[in-house]
């Protein structure tokens, strides 16, 4: 009834439907928690629109660790029901609703101490499996000697550390993953909309019933009319709270995470590594060919748009994982750096940003308005759940339960079967079986809109660059399918080229926006616009990160 694809036509489509429909529910914010009660709401039967400023995951729903986890450290603050629920998620997520994009990765805790800390951090991760109930999506953990992790992971110090235990989480590329909830919720209704800014709200009384909207591609206002409104704006919350005039229950104190991408050879490992610091814990997490390492959890009070990493940072994720790893990090292996915003609830903003609790607010501060903030990328469907059970109150009359438990994302279904015919599928594409692999990994069995791509055009068969598996086909289908709308669209969420490529991609700049322009229409001027839109986005994030950058550019 209803498709998935967003692309130029839907658009236009969309920005028409916003102004002349009536909604039972308009969301603001096309990070991971709108596009979640989107789907929620949508699925429930309820007619949905969504609108975000820049584009969907433009904020922390692009720039997280990727990582679906339980949250292990958050045992120690005696958090079981926050790990107990992310652990449920993650199983559903490598299961059932998105195997195709979370995939299990297995950590090694590295030990200094032969008893006492094998038994502290054995029973911990005998805890963290416990909690995740019967359903066992992956294994349990395991003791390894200090012979067992010489052998797994070579550049763990041989001096320091007498052996590891390993144990499993999940990861998954955030963008996509967000991109593909908001493609599930069109699917199941949803009107989506991005470069949509929500301007002031629309009311009878004191009751909120839309929002007046500004389309900021063309200029053009919009008045959404709905019967109950919900935001989803992470670290804009206050901002957007202030604009509508609201005084919420809550601020929202904004916490940096910072994390450097270096080469696979820089770590010889077979697994990830965590490490557990003097403030938090350190990942090192393998990435394709890659690693990304970090995170920091620092106080954040500059600009919400463009976060980025301070030398400080960079230097406290060096410094930390380099106790443990020889031969050392060194500044001029990294290759990439980016940082997200944690948008975490609080009602003291002198609260110092680790401590504060990573579960969710649900708050209405106007009748027919709802907004949820805080929480957990992992935990984003729950979250989800429990905003519209709010809203749907607004609705005064009886509404449909949540599915979203039950509800795979599109590219989800047939996937298993499709994994276990990569290399017929590359013999019948011309494509290689590594690159089958990838489209599967990144798209599931949307792959096919991928090939019917290619099958209309067979040059979009080739690589986009030697060095990475992206291919051309890949680039058009982010315009035409997944609603790319510019360059850093393609480079900094479609793909991960923004952090995985040499200088930031900028040398796929030009060759990105010659395959999407046809797509969206641009003119010759549109097209170059857009380059030096993204060229002038790295130079910025190049002055921030000063020399650190500049060595490796």
């Amino acid at each position: 009834m209803f498709l998935s694809q967003l692309g130029p036509d839907q658009r236009d489509s969309a920005i028409s439907q916003l102004g002349t429909e009536q909604f039972d529910i308009l969301v603001i914010g096309g990070g991971v928690n709108g596009v979640g009660a989107a789907l929620d709401a949508a699925s429930r039967g309820l007619k949905v629109a969504l609108i975000e400023a820049q584009d969907i995951a433009a904020g922390t729903s692009s720039r997280s660790s990727k990582l679906i986890h339980g949250g292990l450290r958050y045992l120690e603050q005696y958090d079981f029901r926050l790990v107990r629920e992310a652990l449920h998620e993650r199983e559903l997520m490598v299961s059932t609703l998105c195997p195709h994009l979370v995939k299990p990765v297995g950590f090694l805790f590295p030990l200094t101490e032969k008893f006492k800390e094998r038994t502290y951090v054995g029973a911990g991760l005998a805890l963290y499996d416990a909690l995740r109930g019967f359903q066992r999506a992956m294994p349990w953990h395991k003791h390894l000697s200090q012979k067992q992790i010489n052998e797994i992971a070579p550049s763990l110090r041989h001096d320091l550390v007498t052996g590891a235990i390993k144990y499993f989480d999940a990861q998954v590329d955030d963008a996509r993953h967000t991109m593909s909830v908001a493609r599930t919720a069109a699917r199941h209704g949803a009107i989506i909309a991005t470069q949509v800014s929500a301007e002031s709200l629309i009311k009878e009384g004191k009751r909120v019933v839309g929002v007046n909207a500004l389309d900021l591609e063309s200029g053009k206002k919009i008045a959404i009319k709905a019967g109950a409104t919900i935001m989803c704006a992470g670290v804009w919350s206050d901002q957007l709270h202030a604009r509508f005039d609201l005084t919420p229950g809550y601020n929202v104190t904004m916490s940096k995470g910072a994390h450097i991408v270096v080469p696979g050879s820089a770590i010889n490992s077979d697994a990830g590594i965590i490490v557990k610091t003097p403030i938090s814990v350190l990942f090192l997490i393998p990435w394709g060919d890659k690693w990304i390492v970090g995170t920091t959890d620092t106080p954040y009070e500059g600009d919400r748009a463009e976060p980025c990493a301070t030398r400080e940072d960079v230097q406290y994720i060096l410094d930390q994982a380099n106790r443990v790893l020889e031969p050392k990090l060194r500044a001029d292996d990294i290759i990439g750096v980016y940082a997200g915003l944690r948008p975490l609830v609080a009602n003291n903003k002198s609260a110092t940003t680790t401590k504060l609790s990573r579960e969710h607010t649900v708050d209405r501060p106007a009748a027919g308005f709802v907004s949820i903030a805080g929480g957990k990328y992992t935990t984003y469907r729950v979250m989800a759940k429990d905003v519209v059970d709010r809203a749907v109150i607004e609705l005064r009359r009886l509404t449909q339960e949540s599915v979203t438990e039950k509800l795979p994302l599109v590219g989800a279904d047939g996937y298993f079967a499709l994994e276990q015919q990569k290399e017929r599928i590359a013999q019948e594409s011309g494509l290689d079986v590594a690159t089958v692999t990838h489209l599967l990994n990144r798209h599931g069995s949307l792959i096919s809109e991928i090939l019917d791509l290619i099958n209309e055009e067979p040059k979009l068969l080739g690589k986009l660059d030697v060095n990475l598996p992206y291919i051309k086909a890949e680039i058009v289908y982010a315009a035409s399918h997944e609603g790319a709308r510019s360059v850093d669209d393609v480079i900094s969420r479609r793909t991960r080229l923004s952090f995985e490529a040499v200088n930031h991609g900028l040398h796929l700049a030009d060759e990105i926006a010659t395959l999407i322009s046809p797509i969206l229409g641009w003119s010759s001027k549109e097209r170059k616009e857009s380059v030096a839109q993204y060229t002038e986005l790295v130079e910025r994030e190049k002055v921030t990160l000063g020399a650190l950058l500049e060595v490796n550019s």
